[in-house]
């Protein structure tokens, strides 16, 4: 008998599992996602890639633009509006805010401003207009990470997040790499703030490369030669970035390539902004890029032709970031993952809110809090990650049976308005979703199926879902049904819970 366990059991192989084999590359048509869940809709599939979740209105508005015009859009996000956001971000007053603000409003070592950080960089995920941009952000915070809330970072992750990540998401990599280089939170987080000529610390150093750029091509004495060029790189008294010379090592160096005399120590600053510039423009940091770009946004065994012509856009701009996304996001690769990307537990939770409809709280910051909770207790609260690696983008990283409960739980929540009810919700949840009533339960399911992931489910899952209400999919539905309104929200969150809505 067809059960409620169809829809579950179906949605915990679909977390573990992409498509099996290659797919066709030969023009950019999709290829339907795994046992042809998703449909061939090219727009349908960018905004589920490019975007924190797709709704109605930006399907119709992308669908008007074309891939291109969307693409072009985006990329120049200062021209679009953003008010509702702006409303938000407005009540977290100190969630970008410069350090001299931050520690003239907050007690040494507050987690205040980190709190309002994570809130507001989920709500510029739900409700910005800007969205290409916040999943660029999104990105490069977990390749330049730097963990929030961490003691060290309590008066400068805002500002971090605003200066070196938002500054230069579209714009070049040796710009944000250097600006990251530079920057308080950096210095404190990977300890260069401490490191100095006669004791060089070498953890910067080594993730710079590791994990920021080249990855694991360097030796020891690389890392040893970078630590000394990297010398004088603190942070001053206000908590401020200085160049302290007498910190610095002097003497020649070589890494990876890069050779410079280091001679006096007045130089030192700009021998290692020349040796930042050398990583960003390293071909293993372009294919390294290249690869997670590809791990974020195609598949999580990314397409090796993909990776090496993003590789070579990036090298041909000078670290241009933008001519990377469109090279990736026009790409037949990409036109032929459907299916292949599984959402993380944020990118789920902000894909309900944004098809749900739901609208931030009128006043205050509770709905707020509540979801970043719901987050970290799923392990994925935005910035949270504690090691300097950032958070896995692969779908073993997020499958387990604890992990896809608290999704279901989270998606009734929502489809009810239980937790958190300050959210506001569309005027009747109902003909918000599905304007003109089907005349069957079967076809409910389907309008609401269409509306939520953007197909119909198989028929199996529609049954399962009907079992729920006691339905078969030939039930007949009327205006009168006194069932329908204590039914609808456990067939919009079973409709969630099934494999397809897990897709990203």
């Amino acid at each position: 008998m067809t059960s409620r366990r169809t829809v579950l059991a179906a949605t915990a192989v679909a977390a573990t599992a992409t498509v099996a084999g290659g797919l066709a590359l030969a023009e950019p048509a999709l290829a339907a996602g795994p046992a042809g869940l998703l449909p061939e809709d090219r727009i349908a599939h960018l905004l589920r890639r490019a975007t924190f979740g797709a709704t109605p209105a930006t399907l119709a508005a992308a669908t008007g633009l074309g891939v291109e015009g969307w693409l072009d859009q985006q990329l120049s996000p200062a021209a679009i509006g953003d008010a509702v956001c702006d409303g938000v971000l407005a009540r977290l007053p100190l969630a970008n805010a410069d350090i001299a603000t931050v520690r003239a409003k907050l007690p040494p070592h507050s987690y205040e401003a980190m709190g309002q950080l994570g809130r507001a960089t989920l709500a510029r995920a739900m409700w910005s207009n800007r969205q290409l941009l916040e999943s660029t952000v999104n990105f490069f915070n977990n390749v330049l990470h730097v963990a929030a809330p961490s003691s060290g970072v309590w008066d400068s992750r805002g500002d971090y997040d605003k200066q070196v990540i938002r500054k230069h998401a579209l714009g070049t990599f040796a710009d944000m790499l250097k600006a990251s280089a530079r920057h308080p939170a950096m210095l404190t987080y990977l300890d260069n703030r401490s490191s100095t000529k006669l004791h060089p610390n070498e953890n910067y150093a080594r993730e710079l490369m590791e994990l920021h750029t080249v990855g694991l091509i360097y030796s020891e004495d690389d890392v040893k030669a970078a630590a000394r060029l990297l010398t004088g790189l603190t942070v001053g008294a206000g908590g401020t970035y200085t160049y302290n010379a007498s910190r610095h090592a002097t003497g020649a160096v070589s890494v990876l390539g890069f050779k410079h005399a280091n001679a006096t120590a007045e130089g030192g600053e700009a021998a290692a902004l020349a040796f930042l510039d050398h990583l960003a423009r390293h071909p293993a940091t372009a294919t390294r890029l290249a690869t997670r770009l590809c791990v974020r946004f195609v598949a999580d065994e990314p397409p090796a032709t993909l990776v090496a012509r993003l590789a070579h856009v990036y090298l041909d701009n000078g670290t241009a970031i933008a001519p990377v996304l469109r090279a990736l996001f026009t790409s037949a690769e990409f036109a032929a993952s459907a299916g292949q990307k599984v959402r993380t537990p944020l990118e789920d939770l902000t894909a309900t809110v944004r098809t749900l409809g739901l609208a931030p709280e009128k006043a205050g910051v509770k709905a707020l809090d509540a979801l970043y909770n719901m987050l970290v207790d799923a392990g994925n609260a935005p910035l949270r990650w504690a090691p300097p690696n950032g958070y896995p983008d692969v779908a073993a990283a997020w499958a387990s049976p604890s992990a896809f409960l608290m999704r279901c739980n989270s998606h009734l929540n929502l489809a009810a308005g239980w937790y958190p009810s300050q959210l506001v919700r569309p005027a009747g949840m109902l003909t918000s979703l599905v304007p003109v009533l089907p005349a069957t339960y079967g076809a409910l399911v389907d309008a609401l199926a269409r509306r939520l992931v953007g197909t119909t489910l198989p028929a199996a899952h529609t049954e399962a879902v009907l079992s729920v209400a006691g339905k078969l999919p030939t039930s007949s539905l009327s205006s009168s049904d006194k069932s329908l309104a204590g039914s609808l929200p456990y067939l919009i969150a079973l409709i969630l819970d099934a494999p397809t809505f897990s897709l990203r």
